[in-house]
């Protein structure tokens, strides 16, 4: 029901521009997540970083044994290519990553709905998983360990445990906030639950949900770094502490320009896999984009 609302509104509202500015309105609120990774907007900021860098490494400024200079960076992260080791540690991180987010999403996805539809559920579990959020994330290595030992189950289960807040969070929130004259409209229209769920709570919540799984996603490549002190012999967490146990600090900053790339690029397909499913918004971010295609 949500949906539909959303889509009648849509619908009258694009419906007041004529021929090509109708066309032009729609391509505007279509816009494909990606392309504001290679905006240009996007890059200046990146841009003027990169150069104070530069400049104050040449000018002597930072010490290159501390702070290497970008040159030094792209040489280590062209040696690690050329070698293809650095293939080898950003496909172990993604597969730790993937598995962990998956593993944790699902959880979170259960959880989640079954605490924020059910008023008993939510009663006897909300307050366990809220105290449970509070523990810092290096608190379970230890217990982790002795349970699964160091290999990849142990570190799976640790990115889980990070991306399962945030989507939970979100996910119990979203339902909640479903406007309380939506449900009481689907009950007079003698709605079954599973129709209650599919055409109104679905819907509503979504837009929720897809920011809990940004969160989520984000805070799994935060934790896969943990994950990867847990005796780790690949990825780029083990590449970091590679690089500090050997004193190359342009090891250190390499991983973590990767790690920034690799969370960027893994948003940008999270968020664009999720647009189609949230093309019934109209929200205040389409407002500058539509009004501009109008003009146009």
């Amino acid at each position: 029901m949500t949906a539909e609302i959303y889509d009648r509104d849509t619908a009258n509202t694009a419906a007041a521009p004529s021929g090509a500015a109708a066309g032009a309105v729609v391509g505007a609120r279509r816009r494909h997540p990606l392309a504001a990774l290679a905006g240009t907007k996007g890059l200046i900021v990146p841009a003027l970083l990169l150069a104070g860098w530069a400049a104050l490494s040449w000018t002597g400024v930072f010490a290159a044994n501390l702070v290497p200079s970008p040159e030094a960076v792209l040489a280590e992260i062209s040696a690690l290519w050329a070698s293809g080791d650095l293939t080898s540690h950003i496909g172990v991180t993604l597969t730790r990553v993937l598995f962990g987010f998956l593993a944790g999403t699902a959880a979170a996805t259960l959880l989640g709905a079954l605490t924020g539809y059910s008023r008993t559920a939510r009663e006897l579990l909300d307050p366990t998983l809220q105290a449970l959020k509070a523990v810092p994330s290096l608190a379970w290595v230890p217990l982790f360990i002795l349970w699964f030992g160091i290999f990849e189950a142990s570190k799976v289960t640790l990115i889980a445990v990070g991306v399962f807040f945030p989507i939970y969070l979100n996910l119990v929130e979203g339902i909640q906030g479903v406007d309380r004259k939506l449900v009481e409209v689907a009950k007079l229209n003698r709605f079954s639950r599973l129709d209650l769920v599919r055409r109104v709570l679905l819907p509503a919540t979504l837009p929720s949900y897809v920011v809990g799984l940004r969160a989520g996603l984000a805070l799994g490549w935060m934790f896969v770094i943990a994950a990867e002190l847990m005796g780790a012999s690949e990825g780029l967490g083990y590449l970091m502490v590679d690089g500090q146990m050997t004193g190359r600090p342009a090891v250190i900053v390499a991983s973590l320009i990767l790690f920034a790339i690799a969370g960027k690029l893994t948003d940008a397909i999270l968020a664009a896999s999720a647009r189609p499913f949230l093309a019934w918004q109209d929200g205040f971010g389409d407002m500058k984009g539509a009004t501009n295609a109008r003009n146009r």
